[in-house]
């Protein structure tokens, strides 16, 4: 067994009882040691803690986010040094190759640890822009030039990896976001959205609202769909610093009547279960775990081309429309509306493909488990 040093963002980590906590401990048990770091200000109040006997949390407890890659590696190499990490028997994972990534680089410098970097986004998007992102694309190039592995989370996502880096297959491996097919398929419905608001065909986005989620679009298209069919509505689960423009956009579009913003649910079940189509904005995906859950859920999928969905037959699994085409989504959305037997066979379709895609939790953990293994071999 080997000792893991995790790099990562999910301040969760540190709620007792939390998913994330038990997610955690869970990783715990496939190694002899498991560390995580993570980027957290000093004023949210973070103390390291132990959660399990071998899995040791630790926040950067960082003045502002500019410090976040500093306190990381200066932590970092600490635990390297502390907890006795030997090359060939331990790796540093980080859960993406921008700052976390540097932080590791920085520690695998100092230690001669094995790299491994975890790809959850899609950096090659033209839409990965803005100053942050073209800072994020330098440190990126830097990072995945000097990591010994690295783990996407799609098979497209992997070959733009191979092919931009010069990175060779054997040192990739993709390995989905493990979804608990069971938990979604299982969850009881307690409400229905159709008797919460009236409407008689609803649109499903489940999404954290930012920029590169462009929720805009899916407000452009419900537009044009009411002018059609005037008793429709879209329900848009997630929260986000785009929200409060979101909202005024739906007011100025004279939507307020036809959207619902009904933030971050724990519980998305009956969301999925009760809403006629799901539909995805996005300008870039890794992956796209909303968009699985609604797959598993049966409910049919209109998605831009990001993430898993290149990974998707187009017409038969999803209706998978160009990025940024608000008018092709419409086309998409309206065919769909009225077509039962389309969307029949659109929920038959992706329920199959997605069973033959997504792991058991036994075979995602030991791949987990084989993975970063194979990784602190690399050195």
């Amino acid at each position: 067994m080997i000792k893991v040093l995790d790099i990562g963002y999910d301040r969760k980590t540190f709620e007792q009882g939390s998913a994330v906590e038990a997610r955690m401990i869970e990783y715990g048990k496939l190694f002899e040691e498991l560390h995580l770091i993570i980027f957290a200000k000093k004023s949210l109040g973070f103390k390291e803690k132990r959660i399990a006997p071998n899995v040791w949390v630790y926040p950067t407890n960082s003045i502002s986010r500019w410090f976040y890659v500093f306190d990381a590696a200066r932590l970092g190499k600490r635990i390297v040094f502390d907890k006795k990490f030997v090359r060939g028997e331990s790796v540093i994972t980080a859960q993406d190759p921008f700052e976390t990534g540097l932080v590791g680089l920085k520690i695998k410098r100092k230690w001669r640890i094995p790299l491994h970097i975890q790809l959850h986004t899609d950096p090659f998007s033209p839409f990965f822009n803005g100053f942050i992102n073209f800072l994020r694309k330098r440190i990126a190039h830097k990072v995945l030039k000097n990591t010994n592995a690295v783990r996407t989370v799609s098979d497209s996502l992997a070959k733009r990896v191979e092919n931009e880096f010069s990175i060779s297959k054997n040192k990739i491996k993709t390995l989905p976001i493990y979804v608990d097919r069971a938990r979604i398929e299982n969850a009881k419905v307690s409400f229905d959205l159709h008797a919460r608001f009236g409407w008689h065909f609803i649109l499903l986005a489940v999404s954290r609202l930012s920029e590169e989620k462009n929720l805009s679009m899916a407000l452009e298209v419900l537009k044009k769909l009411l002018t059609f069919f005037p008793n429709t509505g879209l329900v848009i689960v997630g929260s986000g610093p785009e929200e409060n423009k979101l909202k005024s956009l739906s007011k100025n579009l004279g939507l307020d009547s036809n959207v619902a913003f009904v933030g971050w649910q724990e519980d998305i079940g009956s969301y999925y279960k009760t809403a006629n189509l799901f539909i995805q904005t996005s300008n870039f995906e890794g992956y796209g775990l909303s968009l699985v859950e609604a797959g598993i859920s049966g409910l049919p999928i209109v998605t831009t081309d990001v993430g898993i969905a290149k990974d998707l037959d187009n017409g038969k699994d999803a209706y998978i429309c160009p990025v940024g085409d608000s008018e092709y989504m419409f086309k998409a959305v309206y065919d769909l509306v009225e077509n039962n037997s389309k969307r029949e066979n659109l929920k038959l379709n992706i329920m199959k493909t997605l069973e033959s895609k997504l792991l058991s939790k036994e075979n995602y953990m030991q791949e987990y488990k084989d993975m970063l293994e194979n990784a602190s071999k690399l050195g």
